[in-house]
């Protein structure tokens, strides 16, 4: 009973810090104008949260040991995890809209998660119809709740200035030629999203079992794969990306904070699958209750009135709840048995 609480206790605490993840960072964003900028303090900030601080921690002794395939499969996770961020920079960057992008990626890495677990366990008969039904309630939750919250008062926009005609003809071919090239760049970077968040669970679990169930290993592996994607990647796309921001300090401490949650929200995963969690159940409750808390910190943050909250956004947190509920009770708890 008390690792299941341990479990439960680990899953609200990368719940939470990745729900808070994205209001932190708008911060950033907003303060540095640019997307890329922001995602490079993230990444010193996973250097030291999970590279610096674990290497002091570990020289105190852990459990379990360095495996080289406990590593390769801890950087597979971090990689993963930093490219499914980056894949959401570009998605918004290009032109994509949150209210399409975020529950694209939030409904469908659980299935990604669910599909890759049980192939990496050669599990699929564990695929239980109440563990199925919660994650589908899950999946429909989160994507309820980011299409129905709340959104700020839009400002009235300066009508558009009538183009001539010979204008207007020239323009309109190239500019159906842009639309159509970002929405492909919009697909392809929410697709890099989804199976990269989809993947992270599985790889990670992986890994830590690899490594003896370590808590600290596992963490510095990502820390550092984190590091690499997160800030040589980004630095290298400014300029392709004609990224017009500029580094500001109080944007710096914004995405700092950003990128620490970020990490702890890595420690959290780790320490609910050493409490016996699998990914077949924790990463989906996490995908499922993260939006919520991203949407509560945003109105909070912005002192959104209760009269805008929407009965369909309540609904969809509700259906949330019950979802993850049962994903818990009736998650496959281990690996199919030998034959």
């Amino acid at each position: 009973m008390l690792q299941f609480l341990g479990m439960i206790a680990a899953i609200a605490l990368t719940a939470s810090c990745w729900g808070i993840y994205g209001p932190v960072l708008h911060f950033g964003r907003e303060a540095m104008h640019s997307s890329l900028r922001p995602f490079v303090c993230v990444g010193l900030a996973y250097f030291l949260i999970a590279v610096l601080i674990p290497l002091v921690l570990l020289a105190r002794g852990e459990r379990g040991g360095w495996t080289s395939k406990g590593v390769i499969w801890s950087l597979l996770a971090g990689v993963a995890g930093s490219l499914g961020a980056l894949g959401v920079i570009l998605a918004l960057g290009f032109g994509g809209k949150p209210i399409y992008v975020m529950p694209l990626v939030f409904g469908g890495a659980p299935v990604v998660n669910t599909l890759l677990t049980a192939f990496m366990n050669r599990s699929f008969n564990q695929l239980r119809a109440p563990f199925l039904a919660g994650l589908i309630l899950v999946i429909l939750g989160a994507v309820t709740v980011l299409v129905f919250k709340p959104q700020p008062a839009a400002q009235p926009a300066a009508q558009p200035a009538v183009v001539a005609g010979a204008d207007a003809t020239e323009a309109g071919p190239q500019t159906m030629a842009e639309k159509t090239e970002r929405f492909v760049e919009v697909l392809l970077s929410v697709a890099l999203a989804l199976f990269n968040w989809g993947a992270y669970g599985p790889v990670l679990h992986r890994g830590q079992g690899a490594m003896g169930g370590s808590r600290l290993r596992p963490l510095i592996c990502i820390g550092g794969a984190y590091f690499l994607i997160a800030v040589i990647v980004p630095l290298l796309l400014l300029a392709p990306l004609g990224d017009t921001g500029s580094w500001d300090f109080a944007g710096g401490i914004w995405s700092l904070g950003a990128g620490s949650l970020g990490a702890l929200g890595a420690l959290g995963t780790i320490l609910a699958f050493a409490c016996g969690g699998k990914p077949f159940t924790v990463m989906p409750v996490v995908f499922g209750c993260a939006p919520v808390i991203n949407t509560l910190a945003t109105l909070a943050l912005a002192h959104t009135p209760t009269s805008a909250v929407s009965p369909f956004f309540l609904a969809g947190m509700l259906i949330v709840a019950i979802g993850a509920a049962i994903v818990l009770l009736f998650g496959p708890r281990g690996h199919a048995p030998a034959k």
